[in-house]
């Protein structure tokens, strides 16, 4: 059986409480290996609290909050540099192109595999985010190619 998300106004500011904890728990686990058990252990009780409040809510959109900022860009501008490479691209862009161009653009060589597949991650979401608006996926296959709407 199917439910809606709940439209409970008492039921949101806890869920959204929720969110944020499981996000810095997940920051939490990045950091801080040797209690990983125990870290992940907590953050399945918090997503089955969650489940509980709202069957039907999405785990999968919550961010793994970051401890360390990101060593090349500011907050906040990754998403613009994206859109300029998506500008002067030829053709759509997979997330991780268009992350590796975006390293590339700024003249990043030393980035590694994990550092960039990151931050396609990253681009992947904003896309999402704003699908319709300023950009459109393309077909339906994997992973996904987008371009800026015309």
């Amino acid at each position: 059986m199917h439910r809606e998300p709940t439209k409970n106004p008492h039921t949101r500011p806890a869920i959204a409480t929720l969110e944020r904890l499981h996000a810095e728990l997940g920051g939490a686990i990045r950091e801080n290996k040797k209690h990983q058990k125990d870290l992940a252990a907590q953050m399945r009780h918090v997503e089955a609290v969650i489940k509980m409040l709202d069957p039907a809510y999405n785990l999968t959109g919550i961010a793994v909050k970051r401890r360390k900022p990101n060593r090349w860009f500011k907050h906040g501008t990754i998403y613009r540099r994206a859109l300029d490479v998506l500008r002067a691209a030829e053709r759509p862009m997979t997330p991780l192109e268009i992350a590796t161009a975006v390293f590339a653009a700024q003249g990043v060589s030393d980035a590694d595999e994990v550092e960039v597949k990151n931050m396609s991650l990253g681009i992947h979401r904003n896309l999402k985010r704003r699908a319709g608006k300023v950009v459109e996926r393309l077909g339906e296959g994997t992973p996904a190619k987008w371009r800026l709407l015309e």
